[in-house]
């Protein structure tokens, strides 16, 4: 906490942005079962990643305008189910989030990285690898470096480094992409990728890891139903029924129409653009050994209501539990669903090879603000979601997107 004045002189104490967010990464490790020494170190870990940023009053504005959240928080979580299991827990941070420009961002990022690498006794080399493709002179685009620590009991985390194939321009992000994964051994990968409209991450697997991952991030605008179930490239993959059935419930088309969508057999994203990822582990075929699919849920319902009821029914789809879900949005905020969008900013199906398929709910830390309400809809013919537009405190506003 950090004393600051009121108008009549007295002291007073702020919340800061590190306090905050390691106070709701506590609650959430008790939602997932982790012990308060876990909770503590990891909590720590947030904190000291974030740097000074961390010390910066939560009554000043965020300490950049971050690409990672709708509201500019450098921080947000994630929670990771399969069937049986409790879910795991994530936090994703922006380290270099209050640098002076995007150069600076990615030394910082770079220093916490090495300094959680030697902490933990990982190794960094194939990020070393790398660094003068994603940290050029004057680096353009929204990031530089973001950071993903997979929680686990015991205080030693799986770590993630994510990086901007624009870094040195988006009309070389193809370019700088094939050249990244020539270098790691994996020449055949890029030619696996299908069609996109942009590469946002290129994404490693540093520390103890059962087969560490590259990861390619594609962008893909106004996709359709169809067009998703056929994004898979990997062997032995998930059947296109599969990708689409996820894709009609977490954009909310399995039943009857949306307002200027069509119908669900031919429903578009028409707001924010659905993210793929394809993830590589061997260099012998060059395909895909995992295939995740990211829908940005959070443009495509009135409020978190509507949010939080599309996530317990893909959970439900794929046989998992979801009352994590819910303690965990009750951990990081006590304003209620109806009274924005955001909470829940994405929901993801996962598959990897030889492994149960994963569904991810993306919690926003709404440091400092919530998103918009979004406009109504048209009527809808599932009694579950037009029962939520009724819940109490739903109020429609304008409709606003940010990317």
């Amino acid at each position: 906490m950090t004393p600051s004045r009121t108008s009549g002189g007295s002291t007073r104490l702020t919340k800061t942005l590190g306090r905050f967010t390691a106070d709701q990464l506590r609650r959430l490790c008790d939602v997932v079962g982790l012990d308060a020494a876990d909770a503590e170190t990891y909590a720590s870990v947030l904190a000291e990643s974030l740097g000074t940023a961390a010390e910066r009053p939560l009554d000043l504005p965020p300490p950049s305008r971050s690409f990672l959240s709708d509201d500019h928080t450098p921080v947000e979580f994630s929670l990771s189910f399969q069937p049986g299991e409790t879910p795991t827990l994530r936090v994703l941070l922006e380290p270099g989030c209050d640098a002076a420009s995007l150069v600076d961002n990615g030394r910082v990022g770079l220093r916490v990285i090495h300094a959680m690498t030697e902490r933990w006794g990982f190794s960094s080399h194939r990020l070393d690898h790398l660094e003068d493709l994603f940290f050029p002179p004057a680096s353009q685009g929204p990031l530089a470096l973001w950071c993903a620590l997979e929680l686990r009991p015991g205080g030693v985390p799986r770590l993630k480094v994510y990086l901007n194939p624009a870094a040195s321009g988006p009309e070389r992000a193809g370019e700088t992409i094939r050249e990244a994964l020539g270098r790691l051994g994996y020449q055949q990968a890029y030619t696996a990728l299908p069609p996109a409209d942009g590469y946002p991450f290129f994404a490693l697997d540093l520390g103890d890891w059962d087969a560490p991952r590259v990861k390619i991030y594609l962008r893909h605008h106004n996709l359709a139903v169809a067009e998703a179930g056929s994004l898979p490239r990997m062997d032995s993959g998930p059947e296109q029924a599969t990708v689409e059935a996820f894709f009609r419930i977490a954009a909310g088309y399995h039943s009857g129409t949306r307002s200027g969508a069509g119908t669900s057999a031919d429903a578009r994203l028409c707001g924010l653009p659905a993210l793929a990822c394809h993830s590589f582990t061997e260099t012998t075929t060059g395909l895909p050994s995992g295939f995740t699919l990211h829908i940005p849920i959070r443009d495509y319902v009135r409020h978190d209501g509507e949010a939080h009821a599309r996530a317990v029914a893909v959970l439900a789809h794929y046989g998992m539990d979801a009352t994590p879900l819910a303690r965990s949005l009750a951990a990081v905020t006590s304003r209620q669903p109806a009274d924005g969008t955001g909470l829940i900013a994405y929901l993801a199906l996962a598959y990897e090879r030889s492994r149960p398929p994963r569904v991810t709910a993306y919690i926003s830390s709404e440091a400092y603000g919530l998103r918009p309400l979004a406009a109504p809809l048209s009527p809808r013919t599932t009694p579950l979601l037009n029962s939520l537009s009724r819940l109490p405190g739903h109020r429609p506003r304008s409709r606003h997107r940010q990317e």
